[in-house]
């Protein structure tokens, strides 16, 4: 078994073999959602980097099934600034894009701001050591379920409705690269569908057509909480969003749309 979900084309840095580690729940030939998210977040903090700035919002739109294929990423400064910046990236197969992001890039103040304490966020979640741990209910044997570790607080993917579930990479996004903590919280905030689901998977579909996650703070160490719920409707859309945690605190928010209808 591979030990990234990618490795890199050694002919082209921009080209990103793909690993079973990608493959998702839906289809045998095509990803979950967490890994290529994830990689764009990986290629968005190496354009054209710099000192002092932080990625504070990434908004991944799906544009269609990622297939377990080589995929090329472009990225570029799409709005500069001396405060603030815009930065696009696609994902791209052999036939086209399948998936895009805008990500703002904001400067960091320095020195830091004077803010009166109690304004600040606050509040924490049982920390993982006190998590349950727990396996994606599957029957193949390698995809992204094999990937990453869930430990869930409430909740569990055989009990439908909110969840509070901790999520930890096994493994690089990127082969000979360690995972940043906006990879990170991508490749687990993809995941809140799953995780707080209230349809029962063998007759229901509910796969989500973007993801939006936005970070007032960088993740600190390997795990990234989702405090999720979802919220479906008669008329076949949803929503899915968690107040997203690590070990010291809460860390941000992330949503995403659902397309539901029966399976089969």
């Amino acid at each position: 078994m591979a030990d990234a979900f990618y490795l890199l084309d050694p002919a082209d840095p921009n080209r990103f073999v793909s690993t079973e580690l990608t493959r998702g729940p839906w289809s045998p030939d095509a990803q979950h959602a967490g890994p290529p998210s994830a990689l764009l977040g990986y290629a968005i903090e190496r354009c054209a980097p710099r000192a002092g700035f932080q990625v504070g919002r990434v908004a991944v739109e799906i544009l269609g099934p990622i297939p377990l294929q080589p995929l090329t990423v472009e990225t570029r400064v799409a709005r500069p600034g001396r405060s603030v910046e815009l930065i696009e990236a696609t994902l791209s197969t052999d036939r086209g894009p399948v998936m895009r992001a805008n990500a703002w890039r904001f400067k960091l103040a320095e020195p830091e701001l004077e803010l009166p304490l109690q304004i600040l966020p606050s509040g924490n979640r049982p920390g993982p050591d006190q998590a349950v741990p727990s396996v994606f209910p599957s029957s193949r044997p390698v995809g992204f379920h094999t990937g990453i570790e869930y430990r869930f607080i409430t909740g569990s993917f055989a009990e439908p409705g909110p969840a509070v579930c901790w999520i930890r990479l096994k493994y690089p996004i990127v082969a000979g690269t360690t995972p940043s903590p906006l990879q990170r919280a991508l490749a687990a905030a993809d995941s809140s569908n799953g995780v707080s689901s209230v349809l029962d998977w063998s007759c229901y579909l509910f796969i989500n057509t973007d993801l939006t996650v936005t970070l007032h703070r960088q993740p600190a160490g390997e795990w990234v909480c989702l405090d999720a719920v979802t919220y479906p409707q008669p008329h076949g859309i949803g929503l899915a969003e968690s107040a997203l945690f690590d070990e010291k605190g809460p860390l941000g928010r992330s949503t995403q749309t659902l397309f539901l209808g029966p399976r089969g």
